[in-house]
């Protein structure tokens, strides 16, 4: 899988995609990402990347030609499954969306900035839009290392244990069990004696109950 991040700060990437799963993803050869800096397209000596808006609104919005002239670029070289938006009004991201993505061979993830980027790019040339939750952050770039690390995760492969992103929350509809690890009492606090017991049939049916009982209590809307 390879992944383009068009972005205005492609310093905010640089921790998120360099650490944990996702290094060891890159590092195996399974997923590329590359981030570009949207500025080396800007308009002008000054590289110009944002504008007043038309009809008085208040707030700076990103131009069109510089996010055109990138995307444009990359199109050319390659055809992408996706061209990605990332903004509070676009399709919530959850796990079925992650789970398709992540047989993905190319994407493309543009990043917001200001008031927002110019609508004829969301008109034209982006093909999904996706939010990380109804609030709006100073950019897209935290909500495109959100959605990367999600996605990453579950490309097969990238975890040695597969069955384990298998077993998250969310996969199968419902919330995950309670997990415990040594030592089986601390402070008086013992680990269920079920998962103690090696039965692993028992072990399944007390999991399958948990995961019921917590989405029932935690996100009966899941339900």
């Amino acid at each position: 899988m390879r992944i383009d991040i068009l972005s205005l700060l492609p310093e905010l990437m640089e921790s998120p995609l360099g650490h944990s799963i996702v290094k060891r993803a890159q590092n195996k050869g399974l997923v590329e990402i590359y981030v570009h800096n949207i500025r080396d397209y800007g308009k002008g000596t000054y590289r110009q990347v944002d504008d007043y808006a038309f009809g008085g609104s208040a707030g700076m919005v990103m131009m069109i030609e510089p996010i055109y002239t990138l995307i444009e670029k990359l199109k050319a070289e390659r055809t992408y499954d996706d061209i990605i938006f990332m903004t509070p009004d676009g399709e919530r991201l959850a796990q079925p969306l992650v789970n398709r993505m992540s047989g993905y061979t190319n994407v493309m993830i543009l990043c917001g900035h200001y008031k927002g980027i110019d609508h004829r790019i969301r008109e034209h040339l982006i093909t999904k839009e996706i939010s990380i939750g109804d609030y709006v952050l100073s950019g897209g770039e935290l909500a495109a290392a959100v959605l990367v690390d999600a996605v990453v995760r579950v490309v097969p492969g990238v975890i040695s244990d597969e069955t384990s992103a298998l077993t998250d929350s969310f996969q199968d509809g419902l919330l995950s069990p309670p997990v415990y690890t040594r030592p089986e009492e601390f402070n008086g606090w013992r680990v269920p004696d079920v998962l103690l017991s090696g039965n692993h049939r028992l072990i399944s049916h007390w999991e399958e109950e948990q995961a019921l009982e917590r989405t029932q209590r935690l996100r009966p809307d899941l339900l």
